[in-house]
Parts: C-alpha cells; structure tokens; sequence
C-alpha cells in the first residue's frame, strides 16, 4: 500500500515539474516572439524607408548637379522638401500599424493617390520601355488611411516595375466598384511568378528576387508583400494574385466602401 502511495506522489511531482517547465517554455517562446516581431518590424522600416529615400537622392543630386541651372534646382529642391514631408507622415503611419494602435480612415479620390505615387518616383518608367496606363474614374472614392495605401500601391508597382526589366513592357492600374466595395488592380506583362512561389508570395521573407549570379542587383527582403497584406487587413480588405509564367502578374486589392476603424 506505502508503495502505490510513494508511486502516486512521485507521479504528482513528476507532473507538476513538468508542468512548471512547460510554463517556462512557454515564457521563453513568448520573449522570442517578441524579439521576432521587433525584428520583422525593423526590416519593414528599413525596406520602405529605402523606397522612399531613393528618389529624394536622386532630386538632390539633379540640384547639385546643376548649380547653375536655377529653375531646375529649385523644381528639385521642392521634391525634395514635398517628399520628405510624405516620408514622416508615412513613418508616423507605420509605427502606429505595428503598434497596433487605430488610425483614421478618410475619404480621398483614388487617382490622386496613384498620380501621386508617380511623382514620388524620380525615374520615368519610359525610360525602361514601361507604358503606364491608369484606368481609374476620376470621382472614384476609398476610405483608407492614405499613406498607407499609397505604399501598397508603391510596392506594387516597383515590383511590376522589377518584373518587366528589362525588356519593358506595360503597367495597368484600374479600379472598379460595387455597392460595398473598391476593386483595384495593379497589372503588368513581365516573367510572371511560379505556381510554387504563388503558394508563398504574402510571407515575410519569402522572394522571388533571387539570382544567386548577381545578388547585389537581383536579391529581394521578402518584406514588401508582406507589409502590404498587413496594411490591407488592417483596412479589413483583401489582396490577391493571379499570375502565369510568362503571362504576366494581377495584383487585386479588394477594400470595403465603408468607414471601419
């Protein structure tokens, strides 16, 4: 009888020690969840600080460039200070994203986003044989916090960019809507993405930009995506792809009419 009791109490410390261990565990894989995000958060900064930051140094090396060339500094010059302004409403917008604390939504024309995405972007899209063509109607509406729209739609519309260099192609944005909600799409004709990679796209970390014979120009974060399905569930919507190799890509962005958050 004094063993099945010694047995029955060896097993109770047995478990209550594993169970502490468990909560120990758990503890630890909480802290490293957290160190996880404060690094996926830093690489999303950096990633698009990097998308913003590259045309502000191209506007100010045209100013110092041409010194002598007043009008043409001073356009520059403006860019420079018009977009370093769009670059901390759009820091403010992410630290409050990742800390998850609610920003409001406004009402703002769809076309004046997209237009003025393109005048963030130094480069011409001509110049690497892109047409641009935007088939937004000009009264169309959405209700979204702007800034964080407008770097979905950059995202979008670099990686387009990406996959048609560099034999060019064309680049289609349009937008079309129902009784509840805005469908936007950001199409391009370049290589298209794999069946496999499709399975994968949304993930933080996982690209496509990879050529292991020239890494420097080709490699991607496999941050950008990612961000962009984080922004968009934020604003209750949904994104998509449909894609072919060699067919293209289509991008859809589904966002509800309604004001939400």
């Amino acid at each position: 009888m004094a063993s099945i009791t010694e047995k029955r109490l060896s097993l109770h410390k047995s478990v209550e020690v594993q169970k502490h261990q468990n909560e120990a565990l758990k503890s630890q894989m909480a802290d490293l969840q957290h160190l996880a995000n404060i690094g996926t958060v830093t690489h999303m900064i950096a990633h698009e600080m990097n998308n913003l930051l590259t045309p502000l140094k191209s506007y100010a090396a045209f100013a110092l460039d041409n010194p002598d060339d007043r009008a043409l500094s001073e356009k520059a010059l403006k860019k420079v200070v018009k977009n370093c302004g769009r670059v901390s409403k759009i820091m403010e917008s992410m630290l409050v994203l990742v800390s998850e604390e609610t920003e409001k939504k406004i009402k703002v024309r769809l076309i004046d986003l997209v237009e003025e995405i393109f005048t963030c972007l130094c480069r011409d899209f001509t110049k690497d044989g892109i047409t641009v063509e935007i088939r937004i109607p000009d009264d169309m509406t959405v209700c979204v916090i702007p800034v964080q729209i407008q770097q979905v739609l950059m995202n979008l519309i670099l990686n387009a960019r990406d996959a048609m260099l560099p034999g060019g192609g064309v680049l289609t944005i349009r937008a079309s809507e129902t009784a509840d909600s805005v469908l936007i799409e950001v199409s391009d004709t370049g290589e298209g993405i794999s069946p496999a990679d499709l399975e994968n796209i949304f993930e933080t970390f996982y690209t496509t930009k990879t050529d292991k014979n020239c890494p420097a120009e080709y490699s991607g974060a496999g941050i950008g995506l990612a961000f962009c399905k984080m922004i968009i569930d934020r604003h209750k919507g949904r994104i998509s792809v449909e894609s072919e190799t060699g067919n293209g890509s289509t991008f859809k962005i589904v966002l509800p009419k309604t004001t939400i958050g």
